[in-house]
């Protein structure tokens, strides 16, 4: 992986000199903005309107517009020289359970390396020291011209960053929560809970991007000169007035995309305890049929074994132990067959009896 920021961690009076790499990457489809009469490229040139040309990509800097439209230029020299001691630093500046950061201050996540082998004694004792401590490092840095905050945790035996927001850029959810009053009633809370059972957990790793594949798709057809693929039609649902109905629906329909029968829910029994005359109105539900892991499709594709003779033979021992008087008298009846003939008449008695 290519570096894009070289410094070093400061850790107390320790110096690790490290290198800075994204541990992410984004694989979305870019389009160009094209004339849609011959398809021509729409490109964008950079001119300076002071002289009315198009300007070359050196001869571009950067410039701050003060507010009566004057511009300050910055330049490189600048920002290499800014009098901050996270310039080229990760200053660790405390140590703190991780459950302490709230998820949505987390930004860019990036890699460190050790930068040479005397890095790789000092790196490894802070790799092992929040190891061991179970806290994470919250941290000061300097990138892309401006202060950063950041947080360093371990990933396998690599140190990884954490790019945070800082915490006046978190907005408060002022207005965002439900200004009505809504009581949920414990059986609904216990239908949400066999919900989130039935579900279950899913292994991140084989999450993908359907949406991309699915434009990948539409991009080759439409190179190869063939028609684009169809969307599916999209999963038949209906709108409830019961809350309650509405969560069984969806209980049932996930244990039948994990191949679960229905039996044993208590769905129906729970919906009758709930329906109370005094009870309000359950707010309007909408109910959709849930998308079928890949595993679960693959297991309904496979052909139904054949039936074993297991069945069958349990079935003719059940009907030998319910029925052990008359299987004696077939035997019966039957070596009798065997060894001696008898008349017509005592022959049929026998088949009647074992009939």
């Amino acid at each position: 992986m290519r570096s894009i920021w070289n410094g070093a961690i400061s850790f107390g009076l320790v110096s690790i000199p490290i290198k800075l790499m994204n541990a992410t990457e984004h694989h979305t489809i870019s389009f160009r903005q094209i004339h849609t009469e011959d398809g021509g490229r729409i490109r964008y040139r950079k001119v300076c309107e002071l002289e009315d040309r198009e300007v070359a990509q050196g001869e571009i800097g950067k410039g701050y517009e003060e507010s009566d439209g004057s511009i300050v230029p910055i330049t490189d020299e600048d920002l290499a020289h800014l009098p901050l001691p996270t310039a080229r630093t990760i200053d660790i500046v405390a140590f703190v359970p991780a459950d302490r950061i709230d998820p949505l201050q987390m930004e860019s996540a990036y890699y460190l390396a050790a930068s040479g082998a005397p890095a790789a004694k000092p790196y490894t004792l802070l790799r092992e020291a929040l190891k061991r401590s179970k806290r994470v490092a919250i941290a000061k840095f300097a990138l892309r011209g401006r202060e950063r905050l950041g947080m360093l945790r371990v990933v396998d035996d690599v140190i990884a960053m954490h790019g945070l927001l800082w915490p006046d850029e978190i907005r408060a959810p002022q207005g965002v929560a439900p200004d009505t009053d809504v009581k949920v009633r414990d059986q609904e809370l216990d239908l949400a809970d066999a919900l989130m059972d039935t579900l279950g957990e899913v292994d991140l790793s084989d999450l993908h991007d359907e949406y991309r594949e699915a434009l990948e798709e539409v991009i080759a057809a439409k190179a190869a000169g063939e028609v684009p693929p169809e969307s599916p039609e999209p999963a038949p649902g209906g709108k409830v007035l019961d809350l309650m109905a509405a969560l069984e629906n969806s209980v049932r329909a996930a244990k039948r995309s994990r191949g679960e029968g229905d039996e044993g829910d208590g769905g129906e029994e729970t919906a009758k305890q709930e329906q109370e005359p005094e009870a309000a109105p359950a707010a309007e539900a909408e109910v959709r049929h849930l998308p079928r892991r890949k595993a679960d499709r693959a297991a309904e594709e496979k052909p139904a074994p054949k039936k074993s003779t297991a069945k069958k033979t349990a079935a003719k021992k059940s009907a030998a132990k319910s029925e052990p008087k008359k299987t004696a008298s077939t035997a019966k009846s039957t070596a009798k067959k065997s060894t001696a003939k008898k008349a017509p008449a005592k022959k049929t008695a026998a088949r009647t009896r074992t009939a």
